[in-house]
């Protein structure tokens, strides 16, 4: 089992895909990388802490390997603007990969460098795993206990829809 943390806008989005992949044991959505001693949905969009909203995934890597897993993260969100997704804005909104493991590293440095390489002007962090702060209840598995929410279901599908056609050999039935 690996676990690597994922900071790709707002984790009700990267959860819900993440969500849907094959070899995923859990998906936990969080906070990580700020500068305050704690973290909480309210300061962290405030912009208060520095904190990242993350997805913290453990997934088995003899059903799907990292680089599946980073491809997939690179694909569902846009790793080439800054302190944005979207419609969301803020640094706590920006692209990082914080890796668990030295091992992990390399291969988030190739997979950065092979978008660099296709042109893609890549933007996304990457640092060593910190302090993971859990997000409250509410926000775990946000999408599936509320379907009918206006910005999940504009955000979402298209991210899931992509997921389907490009990965669709490790997305769950």
């Amino acid at each position: 089992m690996q676990t690597i943390i994922l900071g790709g806008g707002c984790f009700w989005c990267t959860e819900s895909v993440f969500l849907s992949v094959k070899g995923v044991q859990s998906v936990v959505s969080g906070y990580m990388g700020g500068d305050a001693v704690s973290a909480n949905y309210e300061a962290v969009c405030g912009g208060d802490t520095g904190h990242v909203e993350v997805i913290k995934v453990e997934f088995d890597e003899s059903i799907v390997p990292l680089e599946v897993i980073l491809d997939v993260f690179f694909a569902t969100h846009d790793p080439t603007t800054m302190d944005r997704q979207g419609n969301d804005v803020g640094s706590q909104y920006r692209s990082v990969v914080f890796y668990t493991d030295e091992d992990q590293k390399p291969t988030v440095d190739r997979t950065i460098n092979k978008l660099r390489d296709m042109g893609v002007n890549v933007v996304t962090e990457v640092h060593p795993a910190v302090e993971f702060y859990q997000a409250e209840e509410t926000h775990q598995d946000f999408f599936n206990r509320n379907p009918g929410q206006a910005y999940c279901n504009f955000a979402i599908p298209p991210k899931l829809a992509k997921l389907r056609k490009e990965f669709s050999k490790y997305m769950v039935s």
